[in-house]
């Protein structure tokens, strides 16, 4: 049995990180240097890589449309249609504004809320945005085996296995991830043109169909308004069953999440991309445009030439309703083009989903320590996501039905955070009449959440188990990052830097204390009783070193040093962080660094019970400070001889 060689597995090693992702150089709070903002995909390439996602869904919402409305289907998706060209399109093109960066929504609520709240209902909406996009990448794969088990020409041993080729759907689109992210967008732009040019030739073939059989819209208006009765009666069910048509709503989060490959412009910065602003709304209207048209034809040509039987479960229209007319009104060979193109888009419609996944969550897990580092990296990431779909799949038995009400809960609550979010952007603003606008879009998304929630339990559920699960993983995350040296730099002001120079021509001693009322009794007896615990010489210099804590669920942070004199005697070392034995080790190894010299530290030990000093520390920053401080130093410096001392009295 032979084991890999040390060089084999370092390569392995640097090919999984390789330059920590494709996208990190997109990503806001990428190092400085050049604007990088130029530089990426027209927009329309890159709504291409969104439209894999939204385009896509035509292989299954008319089927969705019929089996939820019936006959109403057309009028159920103008609905549909309105909500998205006077709702959805309006929230994400502002959103686009707010949260240039890919982001999304998430971001724009999070400046709302700090310390732990604010994290956690970050992760909240993680795991929706994790259910919408898993929930893309395993539905898309699930109809993509449909469309080509259920297509004449495939040989009869593939019938039944639809579980199988799902599986390997999901872990051929992680191959092209594993290979490199870009070249997935001129991937994209091919399967979108061919794709939207076979529908355009089965909607116009459809409405001939239509136009020749005249008895055809006769028919279907009499049984209309049979069942029906009045127009507002059609068009209060349609607005009872839009909710179930949610997911042609699917692309606008998308749509955000790609931003960063928007190509910007030659005067585009880090804070202010504005054009690719403008980029990725000409990429919203139009794909909102041409999803419009496609969806208002396709559901009038399957409601009207497609028997209400075959959309039902095992009928052949059933989750491929264009198909069925391409094999019926274009022939064998075409049906079998359109199945192929479909095919290959519904695959494809995850690498939309994947780069959204890419792109948001390195963005906050590990900035809250909640992941570990290689989670910034896109190898490692595709693998867990691939896993996961996996998962999903196996537990759905890859059916399509079964997943779409987690897809649509994730869907409809992503796009109600967005619409809360530029409300809450345009109100700030002192906009009022886009903050009323955007408050009735909100009721509107909240009303059909809520409304799919109630139908369509199930959805939230899967949601709160991404959630649950989410938050558990991270939260396991960053107690086993907790003893991580969290800071990423360390700036001394003039006094504080010349307080170091000072003591570094003598043994550097730092009096670790918690700052009261700071008055001169509390600095004479803190020193004074330093020196006796520790038989500290009379004539040795000591500096004191005072930590407040400013957002304890914080993880890494810069720090800054101000140094200051107190009372005319006492030199004092302020420094504000998220965790005082971080701030305290990072100090320490600086002072070591610019001096050559080991600083000594001086701690009194802390009351309490030392498993709920522990709990303090984790979540507040401060507690059991004397041993963390001390363990923090040794994973940072494992050489005992180059570590700063820690002493405790």
């Amino acid at each position: 049995m032979t084991t890999p060689s040390p060089a084999r597995t370092s390569r392995f090693r640097a090919w999984m990180l390789e330059g920590l992702s494709d996208m990190a150089r997109h990503q806001k709070g990428a190092p400085a240097g050049p604007p990088a903002a130029h530089k990426g995909q027209r927009w329309w390439r890159v709504m291409c890589l969104t439209g894999v996602d939204y385009f896509s869904t035509l292989g299954y919402q008319p089927g969705i449309a019929a089996l939820a409305a019936g006959l109403l289907s057309p009028i159920a998706t103008i609905v549909l249609v309105v909500v998205t060209l006077a709702g959805a399109l309006p929230v994400y093109r502002r959103v686009a504004e707010e949260s240039p960066h890919g982001q999304g929504s998430i971001a724009m609520l999070e400046r709302l809320l700090s310390f732990w709240k604010g994290k956690l209902f970050v992760l909240t909406l993680l795991g929706f945005a994790a259910t919408d996009f898993l929930i893309t990448i395993t539905l898309s794969a699930a109809d993509s085996s449909i469309h080509l088990i259920e297509n004449p020409h495939i040989p009869a041993w593939l019938h039944g296995r639809q579980m199988l080729v799902t599986l390997l759907l999901i872990a051929l689109l992680g191959a092209v991830f594993l290979k490199g992210f870009l070249e997935a967008i001129g991937v994209a732009v091919a399967l979108v043109g061919v794709y939207l040019a076979l529908n355009a030739v089965i909607v116009v073939v459809g409405l001939w169909h239509i136009a020749t059989e005249s008895h055809v819209v006769t028919d279907w208006s009499t049984a209309l308004t049979t069942q029906h009765g009045s127009v507002v009666a059609m068009i209060g069910v349609a607005l009872i069953v839009f909710p179930k048509l949610a997911l042609g709503l699917s692309g606008f989060e998308t749509g955000v999440a790609v931003m960063p490959h928007v190509e910007g412009e030659p005067g585009d910065t880090q804070e202010k991309p504005a054009g690719r602003i403008r980029g990725t709304k000409k990429l919203l209207t139009t794909a909102a445009l041409i999803m419009s048209v496609f969806l208002i034809s396709t559901s009038f040509i399957t409601t009207l030439l497609i028997p209400a039987k075959e959309f039902e479960q095992g009928g052949q229209a059933n989750g491929r309703a264009l198909a069925y007319l391409a094999h019926e009104h274009l022939g064998s060979a075409f049906g079998t083009v359109y199945d192929v193109a479909t095919i290959a888009i519904l695959w494809f419609a995850g690498a939309s989903a994947m780069a959204g996944l890419l792109n948001l969550m390195p963005q906050y897990l590990p900035r809250y320590g909640m992941a570990p580092h290689w989670a910034r990296a896109v190898r490692p990431m595709v693998i867990v996501f691939i896993l996961v779909a996996f998962l999903v799949t196996w537990i759905f038995d890859a059916d399509v039905d079964a997943q779409g009400g987690a897809y649509a809960t994730g869907v409809l609550v992503l796009i109600c955070s967005a619409s809360i979010a530029v409300t809450i952007a345009a109100r700030r603003a002192g906009q009022r009449n886009w903050t009323i606008a955007f408050a009735v879009i909100s009721a509107v998304f909240l009303y059909t959440t809520a409304l799919n929630i109630v139908e369509r339990p199930d959805g939230v559920k899967i949601g709160a188990c991404f959630i649950a699960g989410i938050i558990l993983l991270s939260l396991a995350s960053r107690l086993a990052r907790a003893f991580e040296l969290r800071v990423t730099g360390v700036t001394l002001d003039d006094m504080a830097d010349r307080f170091v120079r000072d003591i570094s021509h003598r043994t550097a001693r730092f009096i670790a204390n918690e700052p009261g009322s700071r008055d001169i009794a509390e600095y004479r007896d803190k020193i004074r009783q330093i020196r006796a615990d520790n038989d500290i010489p009379a004539d040795d210099d000591l500096v004191f070193v005072e930590v407040t804590v400013g957002d304890p669920s914080e993880f890494e942070a810069h720090l800054a040093v101000r140094g200051e004199v107190l009372h005319g005697r006492y030199r004092v070392l302020t420094l504000e962080s998220s965790s005082i034995p971080n701030a305290l080790a990072a100090f320490l190894l600086h002072v070591r660094d610019v001096t050559g010299r080991r600083p000594h530290i001086y701690f009194e030990w802390s009351e309490g019970n030392p498993f709920a000093n522990f709990l303090r520390f984790f979540l507040f920053g401060q507690g059991e400070v004397a041993p963390v401080t001390r363990e923090v130093l040794r994973e940072a410096e494992p050489d005992r001889a180059h570590r700063p001392r820690v002493h405790v009295g």
